[in-house]
Formats: C-alpha cells, structure tokens, sequence
C-alpha cells in the first residue's frame, strides 16, 4: 500500500549527537516532525521511522505486532550507534514506552530518554476482552488527533484494529516489568487533559524506573498528542535543554540547513 501524504520517515545526518523519535500506536511520523526537524536544524542526527503496519490503511496494522514496531526501532538504535558516540531515544504514547524499553534493554548505549504522554496500560474493561473479541469484531473507533489546538491534525487511523490492540496489551505488560531496569536520565512530558492516556500511566512510569535524574514537566495546554498542539514548542526547547545538559558541546546553533534530511527510509 502506498504511504499517506506526510507519514514518511524523516532521517537526518547532522553530528555525533544522535535521536531517535518513535510515534504512537496507529499514528505516523507526522505527529513527530515538527520535534524532529527542530533538533534536526540544531545540528543533531535524527531517525524518526515509520512503523509497520502504520501511515497506509488500518488494515495493515491488523498483521503486525508489538515484535514488528519494537524490533524497527531496535534496528533503527543499533544503526544510530553504529555512528554517533551519543544518542537519546524519544516517544508519544506508545512511542514513549518503546523508548523506555530501548533504554530498560540498551543500558549504557543510550544516554537519555523523552517521553511525551508515555502509554502504559490498555485501560478500560474491554481490554479484558481483547483476547476474545478480536477473533468477532475487527477494528474499533480510532483515538488519533487528541488535540487542543483547532488549526493542528495528527495524521492517524480512524479505526483500531483489534489484533494489534490485544499484541500492544500484552506489550505494555513487557515493557512495565522491564522499567526498573531504566537507569538513564529520564525527561517525562505529560498532559493533565489527555483523553486517550491518563495520569496513571505516567505516575506508573515514575514510580518504577529506577533513573536518579528524573524532570517531570505538565503540559498544561495540550492533549495527547502534545507535539502538535500548543505547548509543542516547550516540548521540543525542553528537549533540547536536557540533551544540551547530558551531551555538552554538541552545539545549539543551528546547522546550515537541513540537506542531509530525507522524508525516504
């Protein structure tokens, strides 16, 4: 299936500081380009891929899973590393928790973590179901586009398949028993009025890595997918701060333009 306009992948060579940025569950890279070209134009290499079974048609979800999106992100890290003496991983709900569990895994090789709205949970009494009803009923209503901001639209599916639902239950329960062995710095951003995921999440996220340097930030203005909506901009300042202070010297200005930015994979 061909890509929907704007769900490209967006990859960057710019110094020896790398980041890789990692979307949501049915969501694309178009909910993270705006961060990505930010720290792109401030000299830093960039990966932000596109996972499987997103930016085409819900169908395509429907037959992947969390193995799928965990392990495109892994490569993606292992790739980065092959190049850059630094790198710092990133996410947006989903994203957040495959950032957590490249860090619970990775150890030492990755010198941060920013996570915006992390997911933790499939919440509700119908994720109780999702073993049985995925077999009866396809797909449910979508949650993209949990936006405050009227002129911003995340490009995102408009139903959940829920094959991929039920493998993301079973990935949010890896991932929380993985997140004592976060040790990094960890950068956690959240929106007291998201509507897709709640507090709890974040709260879970906090009180079980086991990072000493942790900065929790409230995005008072923002729903989920706060990286397009009005506090995006302290998102992507805040970010770049932390990295500033973990990887000194990696320089602020920004670079020459951004021709080494491809939307291709």
């Amino acid at each position: 299936m061909p890509l929907l306009a704007g769900a490209e992948p967006l990859r960057h060579e710019g110094g020896k500081v790398a980041v890789l940025l990692c979307h949501g569950f049915t969501g694309s890279p178009q909910s993270l380009r705006p961060w990505a070209e930010y720290l792109a134009a401030r000299g830093l290499t960039v990966s932000l891929p596109l996972l499987p079974g997103h930016g085409t048609r819900w169908q395509d979800l429907r037959l992947t899973g969390w193995q799928d999106w965990y392990a495109e992100v892994d490569r993606e890290l292992r790739a980065l590393r092959g190049r850059c003496a630094t790198v710092f991983v990133a996410g947006l709900s989903m994203g957040g928790a495959l950032a957590l569990r490249l860090a619970a895994r990775h150890g030492d090789a990755i010198s941060g973590v920013m996570v915006v709205n992390p997911a933790n949970k499939v919440h509700g009494l119908a994720a109780y179901a999702l073993p049985v009803v995925r077999h009866l009923v396809p797909a449910t209503k979508g949650i993209a586009n949990d936006i405050a901001k009227p002129s911003s639209e995340e490009l995102g599916y408009d139903r959940v398949p829920l094959h991929a639902a039920h493998s993301l239950r079973t990935f949010f329960r890896i991932v929380d028993r993985e997140l004592p062995q976060v040790t990094q710095p960890l950068l956690l951003m959240r929106s007291p009025r998201d509507h897709v995921v709640p507090p709890a999440d974040s709260a879970r996220v906090l009180s079980r890595v086991s990072s000493t340097d942790v900065t929790e930030i409230l995005l008072e203005q923002s729903y989920h997918v706060a990286t397009l909506d009005h506090d995006a901009d302290r998102i992507f300042e805040e970010s770049l701060a932390f990295i500033g202070r973990l990887a000194p010297g990696f320089g602020t200005e920004p670079a020459l333009g951004m021709e080494g930015t491809t939307a291709g994979g």
